[in-house]
This record gives C-alpha cells, structure tokens and sequence, in this order.
C-alpha cells in the first residue's frame, strides 16, 4: 500500500492525518505543497481541491481529515 499526504506545515487538520497514521505505524509519504510547487499542481490534478489535506492511498483520493474514510480505504475498518 502507497500513502502520500499533501500538506502544509501550518495546517492542523494534516498534522491530524499524520498522527493519525502514525499511531497505526502506517509509513507515509509526506509532500510539503507549500515548498513544492509542482507536487500542489499535481494534487489539484488528482483532486480538485487547492485545500490540504489531500490523502492518496493507491489509487483512492480523500480530501480533509476524514477518520472513517481513511480507516476505510487503509482496511482498518472492522465490517459488522
């Protein structure tokens, strides 16, 4: 599995994402779009969205610090 968090460094909802898959021991990539300029084009192409966070997941986008999707698309998820 390939996790790739676009961020800033002030932006509290990405540091919520990282904790997040911190706390589940989830290797990631994390992507500065305010030092890059050409990662923040290619996370408006994935998205849509000029907001961070955006969390690529293979091939699954999720946009903004939404727990019940990224256990989801992560299979942390217990179904029942």
């Amino acid at each position: 599995m390939k996790v790739k968090v676009y961020s800033t460094p002030t932006c509290p909802y990405c540091k919520l994402v990282k904790d997040f898959l911190k706390e589940k021991s989830i290797a990631f990539t994390d992507v500065d779009v305010a030092a890059d300029p050409s990662a923040a084009n290619e996370m408006v192409k994935k998205s849509g969205q000029m907001g961070v966070p955006v969390i690529e997941i293979d091939s699954a986008i999720i946009v903004g610090w939404n727990k019940a999707a990224l256990e989801e698309a992560l299979g942390l998820k217990v179904k029942g």
